[in-house]
C-alpha cells in the first residue's frame, strides 16, 4: 500500500488559507480613469457631458452595484443640505436658509441621462444626491469595467463652494460638478449624501474638455493640452495663438493621479504665471479691480514661496502646478489648484491661500477620508499653514496659540464630541470646526511635546512619502509615528481623538525635608500625560525632571531649548499623584514648574507653576 504524507498538502493549505485572509484584511485602492467632455451655455447655465470611465476593481471583493455622487442636487428647497442648513442650531452664515429659496433657474442640479457597462444599458436610480447602480454583471476582483454616462446639470447660483455669480462676481465655479464615483475601500462603499461637510474620492487619471464661449477664461485643475489654441495667457511667450473659429473654444485639460476635479470661469479673469526654479508653474487668476489687483500682484510673490516651505517640512509638492482662482465662497482646496474669495487685504488673502494650498498635502495628496477624519486633513493643514504663515509672511513666536485658544474654548464649551464624530453628524458647525480645525492642530503641536520636536517633524516626512496617493487612516500615522519615535502612542490617539477627557496637571506641593525638596505633582484631568517639570534655581540655573508614561514604553530624548535632564521616572497613569525628592534645599529653588514650554494642552495652567 503506498504510505502518502499529507503535510506538504496541509501546509499549502494553510498557505491558501493565510493568503486568502490577508487578501480580504488587507488594504487596496480602487482606481479611475476619467474621460469627459463638456459643453457650457453661458446663457441657460446649464451643461451637458458625455463621461466615459474606466472603474477598476483591486479590491478582494465582487461589486454587485456602484454608486456615483450628484452633488448639484442638494441645491436644492428640501434637500438634506437645505433641510440641516435650517435646523442646526448653528447654521452656517453663508447657506442658512437660501437653499430653500432658490427659484427653478437658480437651483442646482446634476442628472445621468444614460448609462451602460462595458456597452450594456444598466438600472439605476437617482436618490438626490446619490446614484444607485445595480449592475448587470458583478464586477470581479482585479478586473475593469467602463461606464458610458451621458449627463446634464445646471449650475446653482453661489450658495456653497461650486455656483455662479458669487458675491465678487465671478461667473463660475465649478466644483463637485460632474458625476463622481463613491470611494469603496476597506470598510465598504462611502456613498454619503451631500450636506455641506467633507469629500472623499478614488486617485485616478482625468482627461477632460470643456467647450464654453470664447471670451471666458478658465483655470482649476490639470495641464493645459492645447494652449496655442486658446491663448489667455496659457501659451508660451513668442507662440502664436491659433484664431478661433465659432463662439466658442473647447480647453482640454489632463490631471493624473488626482481624486478631484474642479475648474472655474469668468470672462474677466486676469492670469498671471509663475516659472518657479524647480519647475512648477504658479498660476493665478482674479478679476482687476480695487478690490484686487494691488494685493492679488503681492500674492505672486508668496505662493512659491509657500510651495517652497511646505515641501521642505512636509514632503515635496508632486505636480508640476499649482493655481490660485478667484471664486467660490470663502476658501476650498481642490486638486492641483484652490478657490478663494478674492476681495481682501493682504494679509487675509495670502492666509487663505496658504490654508488652502496646505491642503494639497493632506487632502490632495495623502487624501484622507475627510469624512471620517476631518481632523487629520483641517487640523493638519492648520497646523502647517501656521507654520508657513510664520516663516513667509509674518514671524510668530507662538503660532499656533490660536489653535491652542480655540481648543481651549472648546473644552470648555460643554458642547466638545470626540474628534472620532463623522464629519456629517457633529450637533453644531462650532463643535466641528473648533474640533477638526484647531484640536487637529494641538494633536500634532501638542504630539511634538510628547515625542520630541525633531522627532515629529521627521515623521512628518516619513508620513507623507510612506502614504503619499494611499488614503491614509489615524492609525496609520500614529503607527509612523511610533516607529519614528520608539514610543507607544495608541493611548495618546485614544484620549485625544476618541474621547473628550481634558489634561489638567497641578503643582500639590513643595516642601523640605531635611536637606532635601519635595515635589508632588497631581493629576486633576483624566486625559494622563508626560510631564516635564522645570526646577529654576535663585543662581540663575535651571534643571529638568522628565516624567513619562509607563505605557509609552519609551521616552523622548533631551530637547533643545530645555534645561538638561537630571532625571527621568516614569508615572504609572493610575496613580494621580506623584513626589519627587531632590538634593537641593528649599531656599535655593526659585520656581517649580511643569511644562514651560505650553505645548501641552493644560486646560487650567494657572497651577503649574509655583514660585518663592
Amino acid at each position: 500500500m503506498l504510505k502518502i504524507s499529507m503535510k506538504p498538502v496541509f501546509g499549502l493549505f494553510l498557505l491558501i488559507v493565510a493568503f486568502t485572509v490577508n487578501a480580504q484584511n488587507g488594504r487596496f485602492q480602487q482606481a479611475v480613469d476619467y474621460k469627459m467632455d463638456v459643453k457650457m451655455d453661458v446663457q441657460t447655465n446649464q451643461y451637458t457631458g458625455i463621461q466615459v470611465l474606466k472603474y477598476t476593481n483591486n479590491s478582494p471583493d465582487t461589486l454587485n452595484r456602484v454608486f456615483y455622487h450628484l452633488y448639484n442636487n442638494a441645491f436644492q428647497p428640501g434637500s438634506m443640505m437645505d433641510v440641516r442648513s435650517r435646523s442646526i442650531a448653528d447654521p452656517d452664515r453663508r447657506v442658512g436658509d437660501r437653499i430653500s429659496k432658490l427659484k427653478p433657474d437658480e437651483i442646482g442640479y446634476l442628472h445621468a441621462k444614460s448609462l451602460k457597462m462595458n456597452g450594456k444599458p444598466v438600472a439605476y436610480r437617482e436618490v438626490e444626491t446619490v446614484l444607485e447602480v445595480n449592475l448587470n454583471e458583478p464586477i470581479l476582483p482585479n478586473s475593469t469595467a467602463v461606464f458610458e454616462m451621458e449627463f446634464e446639470g445646471q449650475v446653482p447660483l453661489q450658495v456653497r463652494r461650486s455656483g455662479r455669480d458669487g458675491s465678487e462676481g465671478v461667473r463660475y465655479s465649478m466644483a463637485q460638478w460632474y458625476p463622481k464615483m463613491s470611494n469603496y475601500d476597506e470598510q465598504g462603499w462611502h456613498a454619503n449624501p451631500y450636506v455641506g461637510r467633507e469629500f472623499y474620492g478614488i486617485f485616478g487619471d482625468f482627461d477632460v474638455k470643456i467647450t464654453i464661449d470664447k471670451s471666458y477664461v478658465l483655470g482649476g485643475t490639470g495641464y493645459l493640452q492645447n494652449p496655442n489654441e486658446i491663448g489667455h495667457g496659457y501659451e508660451d511667450a513668442g507662440d502664436k495663438v491659433a484664431p478661433s473659429k465659432g463662439n466658442t473654444l473647447t480647453w482640454h485639460f489632463v490631471a493624473p493621479k488626482v481624486h478631484d476635479f474642479m475648474w472655474a470661469a469668468d470672462p474677466r479673469y486676469k492670469h498671471d504665471k509663475v516659472e518657479m526654479p524647480n519647475g512648477i508653474t504658479v498660476h493665478h487668476f482674479y478679476i482687476p479691480g480695487e478690490k484686487t489687483s494691488e494685493n492679488w500682484e503681492k500674492l505672486k510673490e508668496y505662493t512659491p514661496k509657500a510651495i517652497d516651505f511646505l515641501s521642505k517640512n512636509f514632503g515635496q509638492y508632486p505636480y508640476k502646478q499649482f493655481s490660485v482662482v478667484q471664486g467660490g465662497d470663502g476658501g476650498m482646496e481642490y486638486a492641483m489648484s484652490t478657490l478663494i474669495t478674492g476681495e481682501r487685504p493682504l494679509s487675509s488673502l495670502v492666509g487663505v491661500m496658504v490654508h488652502e494650498l496646505a491642503h494639497s498635502w493632506f487632502h490632495g495628496v495623502l487624501a484622507t477620508n475627510e469624512s471620517l477624519y476631518p481632523w487629520m486633513d483641517e487640523g493638519f493643514t492648520s497646523y502647517a499653514s501656521s507654520l508657513t504663515m510664520s516663516n513667509i509672511f509674518q514671524p510668530s513666536s507662538n503660532p499656533l496659540a490660536g489653535s491652542y485658544s480655540g481648543y481651549y474654548r472648546l473644552a470648555k464649551s460643554g458642547l466638545e464630541e470626540p474628534m472620532s464624530t463623522h464629519s456629517d453628524h457633529y450637533h453644531t458647525n462650532q463643535a466641528y470646526s473648533a474640533a477638526a480645525y484647531s484640536k487637529g492642530a494641538v494633536f500634532l503641536a501638542q504630539l511634538g511635546y510628547v515625542i520630541g520636536e525633531e522627532v515629529r517633524n521627521r515623521g512628518m516626512i516619513r508620513y507623507f512619502n510612506t502614504w503619499k496617493f494611499r488614503h491614509p487612516n489615524d492609525n496609520d500615522f500614529i503607527r509612523v509615528m511610533e516607529k519614528e519615535s520608539g514610543i507607544e502612542l495608541d493611548w495618546y490617539r485614544e484620549y485625544f481623538v476618541n474621547s473628550t477627557k481634558t489634561i489638567d496637571y497641578g503643582i500639590k506641593g513643595v516642601r523640605a525635608s531635611g536637606e532635601n525638596t519635595e515635589i508632588t505633582l497631581e493629576r486633576i484631568g483624566l486625559m494622563p500625560m508626560p510631564v516635564d517639570l522645570v526646577i529654576t534655581y535663585k543662581d540663575g540655573t535651571s534643571e529638568t525632571i522628565y516624567l513619562p508614561l509607563e505605557m509609552m514604553r519609551g521616552e523622548k530624548a533631551p530637547e533643545k531649548g530645555l534645561p538638561a535632564r537630571i532625571h527621568t521616572e516614569s508615572w504609572p497613569w493610575t496613580s494621580l499623584s506623584k513626589t519627587l525628592v531632590i538634593t537641593k534645599k528649599l531656599e535655593t529653588i526659585k520656581s517649580v514648574e511643569i511644562d514651560p514650554s505650553k505645548r501641552m494642552a493644560d486646560l487650567q495652567p494657572e497651577n503649574n507653576k509655583v514660585e518663592f
